[in-house]
């Protein structure tokens, strides 16, 4: 995997570390923590989880990990929307490190949500003693 990320060079090891992180969190937000161990042939199915679900977890993971910081860091890795998300699971499904289903396409990940919106934070002068 190291070698495909390296030749493909769009994103740092760090950054597919990330979305590892995030697809385990996902599992776990929809299936239970029991569906991150590994999986047994013909479970895959049953750990399925959307793009859109994926996105909305690595989402939170970076407001977890970095607050303010999580668009500064993602945009350092060169993450600027929820499509490079898609790129990068697809980057790994077409190298067979990760699975699709059929109903799945890249296209489940353009425009899950912006940035600008989730991770700008408005710091409120008036709120500040």
């Amino acid at each position: 995997m190291e070698e495909v990320i390296r030749e493909d060079g769009r994103w740092p090891a760090e950054a597919f570390g990330f979305l590892h992180d995030g697809l385990k969190r996902a599992v776990s937000g929809m299936h239970g923590p029991d569906a991150t161990a590994p999986a047994m042939p013909g479970q895959e199915k049953a750990r399925h989880v959307t793009g859109r679900q994926l996105c909305e977890a690595l989402r939170d993971l970076a407001v977890d990990r970095w607050g303010l910081l999580a668009r500064t860091v993602l945009a350092r890795w060169n993450i600027h929307a929820t499509i490079d998300f898609g790129n990068m699971v697809y980057l790994l499904v077409e190298n067979r490190f990760m699975r699709k289903t059929e109903e799945d396409s890249v296209e489940d990940f353009r425009d899950v949500y912006s940035f600008d919106e989730v991770f700008d934070v408005k710091i409120d002068p008036e709120g500040i003693e």
